[in-house]
């Protein structure tokens, strides 16, 4: 589903992400379908932020949290949930690349937790908040319109005028906002909390990414992806992506996620898929942290 442009709009701009509300901006919904007819919906007016889960029998969303401007967050998402449903959401949609927009946009609304790992999950959405790009159009050529003479040719004569960045946040900012919240309401208790519709799209999430693995496709490679999972050890990446190709692999998720420049969390999450691994386990051997072998949520 194509972003709207106004999202795209507030997204290119850093205030946005700082918080600060913008009274002027038009009320926007933006919709990410997961699976099975079910969507996680974001509703932004203002500085106020409302996270819905639409059901697949419903065309309106249930609430999971509402966070007021310049208040906390709610705990609406656990983080483990959050990073399977935007798993499914770029494999289905290549234009929202894993870890990216639907990370940073909802990440807030799924803080840590003492069962997570921290450093694994400031690494992904560091990896997000970075992938924010905007389009900035060539520097203004300067200089003679001739040939200078060789005494004047030294970019101390003729210096370059500054690039803009295409990057939306420098890096005090993405340090700032990959740091875990340190407070949250959590909104799970509550009695109109749908935690039933939430537990049905986990299942269904959790299925359709075990499929994945089992695609045909990946016979030839899963070896190769295992050894990778297995060491830790990103340099046979490229090795991957050729094998993929070679064995008919064209689906664009799968190779961007393995292209160069690589997105080391972008590359951990499809290895992780490929194989049938557990969400974050080569993410936290990248990033240094032990992943812990939990019991099944």
């Amino acid at each position: 589903m194509p972003v709207p442009s106004e999202l795209l709009r507030l997204t290119e701009d850093p205030r946005f992400w700082a918080g600060e509300s913008d009274d002027q901006s038009p009320a926007l919904r933006v919709t990410f379908p997961v699976t099975g007819g079910y969507a996680l919906v974001l509703d932004l007016t203002g500085g106020e932020r409302t996270l819905g889960l639409r059901g697949p029998a419903s065309s309106e969303p249930i609430q999971l949290g509402w966070a007021p401007a310049g208040e906390a967050f709610p705990a609406a998402l656990r983080w483990w949930e959050l990073d399977l449903f935007a798993r499914v959401i770029a494999w289905e949609d290549p234009t929202l690349p894993h870890p990216g927009l639907v990370v940073a946009l909802l990440a807030p609304f799924a803080p840590a937790t003492p069962d997570d790992d921290e450093s694994v999950i400031a690494a992904v959405r560091e990896a997000a908040y970075r992938s924010l790009r905007r389009d900035v159009p060539p520097a203004e050529p300067t200089g003679p319109e001739q040939a200078p003479l060789p005494l004047f040719i030294s970019d101390d004569w003729w210096p370059a005028p500054p690039s803009a960045s295409p990057q939306v946040l420098d890096e005090a900012s993405i340090a700032e906002l990959s740091r875990p919240e340190e407070a949250f309401r959590d909104v799970r208790a509550g009695s109109r909390f749908p935690r039933e519709l939430l537990a049905d799209l986990v299942r269904q999430a959790t299925t359709h990414l075990e499929l994945v693995a089992r695609e045909r496709w990946y016979d030839e490679t899963r070896s190769l992806a295992r050894h990778i999972l297995d060491t830790g050890d990103l340099r046979p990446i490229p090795a991957l992506l050729g094998a993929l190709t070679e064995a008919g692999c064209d689906h664009p998720t799968v190779l961007d996620a393995l292209s160069e420049p690589l997105v080391p969390a972008e590359a951990c999450w499809m290895v992780e898929t490929l194989t049938g691994a557990r969400p974050g386990t080569l993410t936290s051997m990248v990033t240094g942290v032990p992943h812990d072998s939990r019991e099944d949520r």
